[in-house]
């Protein structure tokens, strides 16, 4: 019998029977909030979706590329939130890949007639769709490599955050 939280990542109890590190690896992974299975997969095709749409419809709107080029890699900048730890990190981070953010410019765009924050909102869309595409989540203060859709980077070949990305 399929549990219900297992239903969509195709594994079934008895498989947590004969494997007892994968039952504890889905627990470690439910309890620290990252999502792994096929909801991480629909996670980063939602990503890529979004990131086609806003190439589309930028393009579309009649926007240059050169400001595409030139401002596509814009949102990183807030990498460094991380000189001043991971917390702030994560917060610099989080906000300048978050969705809210891009849209709530998107909209003032749209209510003010704004072109030029038009082109941004769609330029900062395409980036977060291509980071989450890419497998970037959004990040815990845990450490940089430990993110919603899983660990990446150094957290992902050690198992989890090293001692040096770890909040003291």
């Amino acid at each position: 019998m399929l549990r219900a939280q297992s239903l969509y990542s195709f594994e079934s109890t008895t498989g947590a029977a004969h494997d007892p590190s994968a039952a504890a690896r889905r627990t470690d992974a439910a309890n620290s909030g990252q999502v792994e299975g096929a909801v991480r997969v629909t996670l980063r095709l939602e990503g890529l979706f979004v990131l086609i749409a806003a190439a589309i419809t930028y393009a579309k709107s009649g926007f240059g590329w050169g400001a595409f080029a030139l401002f596509f890699l814009a949102p990183d900048l807030s990498f460094l939130g991380y000189l001043a730890g991971n917390r702030i990190g994560a917060i610099a981070y989080n906000a300048a890949h978050s969705y809210v953010g891009a849209l709530a410019c998107f909209g003032a765009a749209l209510i003010g007639n704004e072109p030029a924050l038009e082109a941004a909102a769609m330029i900062w869309c395409a980036h977060i769709g291509f980071d989450r595409a890419m497998g970037y989540g959004l990040k815990y203060a845990t450490g940089f490599g430990v993110t919603h859709l899983g660990l990446i980077g150094r957290a992902a070949r050690d198992g989890g955050p090293a001692a040096s990305e770890t909040v003291a």
